[in-house]
């Protein structure tokens, strides 16, 4: 039997990147599949790849920042499917790059509002479907720098620390009503969005920040994803798994 049989899954930022990976992963094992993303075209090549393997997905457009398309993405998750057991809230942007006495007003807001305000935003919505269904799991990603500071991205690293409190406080909250929620910090991955931001020698600089050497890849985050997102971590609730090459340990 597969890991997430029979189980619902909505995954945020799905269209490419560590979300594209985790859908894969959560359809390959089952899961009945909500591609969520604001990029349709390729959020709807995300739902091909997984029909053309005889899996099941819709893809539904939302913006995480808007608790309205939050409130539609779960319902329509539950019109289609039945039902919610598993959600995966991944959507996230960098924003700008600026130390705090110059960050503009208007990227915090925008990066707040994705990567934080979003993260509550689904899980206001997805709790109530998922403790109609029986309960399930909920995966925050958050970041290394969920528990570190980095140069120049101070609205980054506030909304990834506000995740992992957010998803402390929610484990406490429910995990009493079968609902395990848990955080993933990822080092820096190689990803559509980072290459293309990224010229090679500051990529090159970053896989040096890593002990293991290198960067990390999109599939490794969404196997660990898919791990808590299962029975096989039925006694894992509340917690912060780094994957980050050891990025952390130094």
């Amino acid at each position: 039997m597969k890991m997430l049989e029979d189980k619902v899954a909505i995954v945020t930022g799905a269209a490419s990147g560590i979300g594209k990976e985790i859908a894969l992963k959560y359809a390959a094992e089952g899961a009945k599949v909500v591609v969520s993303d604001i990029n349709e075209e390729s959020g709807k090549q995300t739902v091909t790849l997984i029909t053309k393997a005889s899996g099941q997905a819709i893809f539904v457009k939302a913006d995480t920042s808007k608790p309205s398309d939050c409130e539609s993405l779960v319902a329509q998750a539950v019109k289609h499917f039945g039902g919610l057991h598993i959600a995966c809230n991944n959507a996230g942007i960098g924003g700008p790059s600026k130390p705090v006495g110059e960050y503009p007003i208007d990227g915090w807001n925008d990066v707040i509002g994705v990567n934080l305000s979003g993260v509550f935003y689904g899980m206001r919505y997805q709790i109530p479907a998922i403790l109609d269904s029986g309960g399930g799991s909920i995966v925050n990603i958050a970041s290394i720098l969920g528990q570190v500071g980095f140069r120049n991205s101070c609205a980054y690293v506030a909304a990834k620390h506000g995740v992992v409190g957010l998803t402390q406080n929610a484990a406490l909250e429910y995990s009493g009503q079968k609902i395990r929620v848990n955080a993933v910090g990822p080092g820096f991955i190689k990803t559509p969005l980072l290459e293309k931001n990224l010229d090679e020698a500051t990529t090159k600089l970053l896989a040096t920040l890593h002990p293991i050497g290198r960067l990390g890849e999109a599939w490794e985050v969404a196997e660990l994803v898919l791990w808590l997102s299962s029975d096989k971590a039925s006694f894992v609730s509340g917690s912060f798994y780094s994957i980050d090459g050891g990025y952390l340990a130094q």
